[in-house]
């Protein structure tokens, strides 16, 4: 059975391979090799299937060119379409800086503005003051005055009735002329009381029409305080509320800890008598509380650290949060190598150093538990207790420790836990 299909097998492939013979002389023999129908089939399916693979591979390293410049092409692209994005984000960038470097001038000149009201405040107040005091003493005057008039009216009647009988019963020259004189003299004082009263009653009015003008002088200048207030101090709050920190805590520990920068607003206190504040006293005590807010919310902005530690043109490479599986405990700004590191807050160095991961690393210790940390630097430029001011050079950016490139890994620690930066970045975009 086997044999026949041999045969079978071997009669189809001589028909298209007939049997060869490959002969191979040599000086003293000749031989020859037999190619076997077989054989000739092997070879040319090796053959075959050599070309096949010569050819698959070179269409696959053609396909891989071609796709390669393709994804070349397209990666030039997206690197073109990055660099405009990070230029566009730079710029916008640069435009929030002068935004709230013109927000800041405005706040500092409302400040001021605020300063010169609150002094023209006192001395309006002092001005109607005065001019109560001055009304008084007019009323007092004019009761004094119309007293003596009406005493002057009766002592006219009483010698006119003297004169009657003195006329009657005494002819003497003398007593006569005296009571002339007498009644003369009182007529022109009742005259003289009259007008004095006339001109006190007008006086009175004058003073009551300035002094109206003046309150209502006062009232604009209270609403106008009032306001600048409320646009003032809302935002910081929010911007502590909004970085997680309870704007009561902190004023009280700013207050505790206070220092002489600006100091707190002592109430108004006009009466000495012991009465009860008068409204504009409440509403002046009001607004100096305001300011006295404000201007604890100023200082505890110092020290906290609402800015960012980069102020050339960077890019956010890495947030906090999970990354590959691991805690990234801080953000990440990358530009270019030795960009200046600056503090973002008021504090003191508490290390200045090379750390194992963090490479080259600055800390700083700020007030409300607060700690940041600039890691990765190629040049430390504080040291160890040195104090430090928002906005001061730290160092500069580098590639130390644990790091893939030029770069700054900043983080924050309240209570030595690590919280998101970006939270005090994006509270300070509508003040600072």
């Amino acid at each position: 059975m086997r044999t026949r299909l041999s045969i079978k097998i071997n009669s189809l492939l001589e028909r298209y391979f007939p049997e060869r013979r490959l002969f191979l002389r040599s000086d003293t023999d000749t031989r020859f090799i037999r190619l076997r129908p077989s054989t000739q089939l092997i070879g040319f399916a090796g053959s075959a299937a050599i070309v096949a693979w010569a050819i698959i591979a070179t269409s696959v390293l053609l396909m891989d060119s071609i796709g390669a410049g393709n994804f070349r092409d397209q990666a030039r692209r997206d690197h073109q379409a990055y660099e405009r994005r990070l230029n566009e984000l730079s710029s916008e960038r640069d435009a929030r800086t002068e935004e709230a470097l013109a927000a800041q001038e405005r706040f500092n000149a409302a400040l001021s503005q605020i300063s010169l009201m609150q002094s023209e405040l006192l001395t309006s107040e002092t001005r109607r003051r005065e001019l109560e005091t001055g009304i008084d003493v007019i009323q007092t005057t004019l009761r004094k005055t119309m007293k003596d008039r009406e005493l002057a009216r009766d002592q006219v009647a009483t010698l006119t009735e003297g004169g009657d009988a003195a006329t009657s019963g005494v002819t003497d020259n003398a007593a006569l002329d005296f009571l002339t004189t007498a009644l003369e003299a009182t007529a022109q004082e009742r005259d003289q009381v009259v007008a004095d009263a006339q001109d006190a009653l007008i006086k009175a009015e004058e003073m009551k029409s300035e002094l109206q003008v003046m309150a209502d002088k006062n009232d604009q200048i209270f609403r106008q305080l009032e306001e600048a207030m409320t646009v003032s101090v809302k935002p910081l709050d929010k911007m502590f509320r909004a970085a997680g920190m309870n704007p009561d805590r902190i004023l009280n520990e700013v207050r505790k800890g206070y220092s002489g920068q600006g100091g707190p607003l002592m109430p108004l206190s006009f009466s000495t008598r012991g009465e009860a504040p008068s409204g504009e006293t409440k509403r002046a005590n009001q607004i100096l509380k305001d300011m006295d807010s404000l201007n604890l919310y100023r200082i505890a902005a110092q020290k906290a650290p609402f800015a960012s530690p980069v102020k050339s043109a960077f890019r956010f490479t890495s947030g906090f949060g999970r990354r590959w599986g691991r805690m990234h405990q801080g953000t990440d700004f990358a530009a270019a190598h030795g960009t200046p590191i600056y503090a973002t807050a008021d504090g003191v160095v508490i290390h200045a150093g090379w750390q194992s991961g963090y490479g080259k690393l600055v800390k700083i210790q700020h007030q409300f538990g607060i700690e940041t940390r600039y890691a990765h630097q190629s040049k430390i430029r504080v040291k160890v207790g040195q104090r430090v001011s928002r906005g001061q050079r730290i160092g500069d950016m580098g590639n130390t420790g644990r790091s893939t490139g030029t770069h700054l890994h900043y983080e924050v620690r309240v209570g030595g836990k690590a919280v998101n930066p970006m939270i005090y970045i994006k509270a300070a975009n509508d003040v600072f």
